[in-house]
């Protein structure tokens, strides 16, 4: 082993020693990468997010959400093996000058789940990509292995805590209140809107009372935020998505 690749190793390896005590955020990942091999890199999800960038031209083909489009990611997640060398016009035809451009595709794997894609790619001028490079990058893709699958725990555990909020929240209502919140949550558009209760009340037979007990439980509990509008009304916004899915299950 050279003792150009040794001290790179150590660089990325730094990365590796954080993991457990310390976030490795993917965009410094990125950075570390492109430093040793001299590339631009990007970190894509399985989904075609972008995770992490250090990149030129493929800048041109995220959209405002940060992701890449549909046929670009379809194309990079039917590679299964990695990709050397190869000439990014392959991949990123749309892309301006992507034909003076030489990469290296690495699909990112764990426990039998494809978590991503990480992508190596320069100026052909530059040369080719060698063994010592191919070390690098796929030591590079291990961290970022690791990081996505603590992410992804990380987002099962949230989405465990909001449903178990939703659910003690549902679970103080009566069954009038319950039936007040389902009217009132059909009468949503998304995520927020406007009601106007004594109209509720008047449809489905309840006291407006029944209606402002449902929402200041709710608003308790955390999963709403609520504020009176006067005549117009009162204005509505879920601040945990989980009780959408929950109350659409419970009508079910």
């Amino acid at each position: 082993m050279s003792v150009e690749l040794l001290q790179k190793m150590r660089k990325v390896n730094r990365l590796l020693q954080r993991i457990g005590s310390d976030r490795v955020i993917f965009s410094e990942i990125c950075e570390v990468i492109s430093d040793v091999l001299y590339s631009n890199t990007v970190v894509l999800s399985a989904k075609g997010k972008v995770l992490g960038i250090n990149t030129l031209f493929i800048n041109d083909l995220i959209n405002q959400e940060q992701y890449v489009g549909y046929a670009i990611n379809d194309q990079l997640i039917s590679i299964m093996d990695i990709k050397e060398n190869m000439s990014m016009e392959v991949v990123f035809s749309d892309a301006a000058n992507s034909a003076g451009y030489i990469g290296t595709i690495i699909p990112i794997v764990a426990g039998g789940q494809r978590l991503g894609t990480f992508i190596i790619y320069k100026e052909k001028s530059q040369g080719i990509y060698t063994t010592d490079d191919f070390i690098l990058a796929e030591y590079g893709s291990t961290i970022v292995a690791v990081e996505m699958l603590t992410s992804l725990k990380e987002e099962v555990e949230e989405e465990t805590r909001r449903l178990a909020i939703v659910k003690s929240a549902i679970g103080t209502l009566s069954y009038s209140e319950l039936e007040a919140i389902f009217h009132i949550f059909e009468k949503l558009d998304g995520l927020e809107g406007l009601l106007v209760a004594s109209k509720i009340a008047d449809k489905v037979g309840i006291t407006r009372s029944v209606i402002v007990n449902a929402l200041r439980k709710f608003e308790s509990a955390g999963v709403i935020e609520s504020r009176s509008l006067g005549m117009k009304g009162t204005y509505i916004k879920v601040l945990n998505p989980s009780l959408i899915d929950e109350l659409n299950l419970m009508r079910k």
